[in-house]
């Protein structure tokens, strides 16, 4: 154990939690984002035609998705920080590929934009 060794795992430890902190950030905008797309329009719906809450089921859904995206990439990303923890503190610790939780959460955001997209035109031809 050498001191450059572990002034490298002491960075290295200091990279993976501003890497957490980044995903923490960004899972909680997609969560709000969701959540306040659904009470807004709610609100806004309530407040000019005088009729209940509900908002259409085509933004409930893309308010869910953008819900459940940022759980699941929580979720993801917490696990593996702790898995590069656990990974940074062995002394035989090397670099391997790992899943990119940044490329499904773009993947998973692209989809919820086709899907918005889809239900956008479909409202668009029948109103």
């Amino acid at each position: 154990m050498s001191l450059s060794n572990e002034l490298a795992k002491q960075r290295n430890r200091g990279a993976a939690d501003r890497t957490l902190m980044a995903w923490i950030r960004t899972c909680l905008s997609l969560i709000s984002f969701g959540f306040g797309l659904d009470k807004i329009l709610g609100a806004i719906k309530r407040s000019r035609l005088g009729e209940s809450a509900h908002v259409d089921l085509s933004v409930r859904l893309v308010a869910i998705g953008f819900v459940l995206i940022g759980i699941l990439a929580m979720a993801a990303s917490t696990r593996q920080h702790r898995l590069n923890l656990r990974q940074i503190k062995r002394d035989d610790y090397f670099y391997t590929d790992q899943f990119s939780i940044t490329t499904a959460t773009a993947t998973a955001l692209i989809m919820i934009g086709a899907v918005a997209l889809v239900l956008l035109i479909q409202g668009a031809q029948t109103g």
